[in-house]
């Protein structure tokens, strides 16, 4: 099987374009031995996406975290998916169907862009002492779980540590959820940091999250009007602005996507 390596502004996938193969109801063990970074490829998830139609184009794409868990959304994953489907089939214009919930895609010359849907924000959800700070997070549910807590600066924060405290916390459970620190950069600017469930530390960005981290900020009053810049660790920032047909319930998430390089499975 021929893969992919490929990443959505510094968020890294091993990416399976309509393979053949027998492995199915087994991706998720294949998750945790090609996301390994030092015995497989390496990346943060294993992507599995099938052209369904093209006369209206229409990819299934499935997510397995680095842990083998399922991912019900992956905004980088899906834009990732999205580019791959441009390069391979001609497409500009496409939805993805990942757990379920069919999102758009547009793929430009300089951004790839997919819809993330929102549900329930729920304020102050749990709290942590944060260099000696009591803060709250607020959750959002942009797809997946995530929880953002407003903080002063992010790159003062031990992301590990808070963010495993976090994720497991008991009035989370059992599901759990990924976690995010952000900070007011500029009048539409943020900067963003993530701890992933699933991957099980920070990654360099998050679409998801940085949906979440845009609905949380504005409803804290850290930005008033969209599109907002998010700036994450990878140094390649993604733009989150409001569907003009659903601005209430559907968010655009867009950014770079790169290919790293391609090989071939045994």
């Amino acid at each position: 099987m021929r893969f992919r390596k490929i990443h959505g502004a510094g968020n890294d996938f091993v990416l399976l374009s309509d393979p053949t193969s027998d492995r199915d109801n087994d991706w998720a063990k294949a998750a945790e031995q090609l996301c390994a970074r030092r015995t497989g490829v390496g990346a943060d998830g294993l992507v599995i996406s099938r052209l369904v139609s093209t006369d209206p184009a229409l990819l299934e794409v499935a997510c397995f975290n680095a842990d083998g868990s399922t991912a019900t959304m992956c905004g980088n994953a899906l834009r990732c998916t999205a580019w791959a489907a441009s390069q391979d089939h001609g497409l500009k214009e496409m939805r993805l169907l990942m757990a379920g919930v069919t999102h758009e895609a547009v793929v430009g010359d300089d951004a790839v862009w997919v819809t993330a849907e929102v549900g329930a924000i729920h304020p102050r959800r749990v709290q942590a002492v944060i260099n000696g700070k009591p803060t709250w997070f607020d959750s959002a549910y942009t797809g997946t779980e995530h929880v953002v807590a407003v903080v002063d600066d992010v790159d003062a924060i031990d992301t590990i540590t808070v963010g495993r405290l976090i994720r497991n916390h008991a009035d989370l459970a059992p599901l759990g959820t990924n976690v995010n620190f952000v900070q007011a950069a500029g009048r539409q600017e943020l900067k963003l940091r993530t701890y992933e469930r699933g991957v099980e530390a920070e990654t360099l960005s998050c679409g998801s999250g940085a949906v979440a981290a845009v609905l949380i900020a504005t409803m804290r009053g850290l930005v008033a009007q969209r599109p907002v810049t998010v700036h994450n660790q990878a140094g390649e920032p993604l733009t989150v602005r409001p569907h003009p047909d659903r601005p209430a319930r559907t968010q655009w998430v867009g950014g770079p996507v790169t290919h790293t390089f391609e090989g071939v499975l045994p």
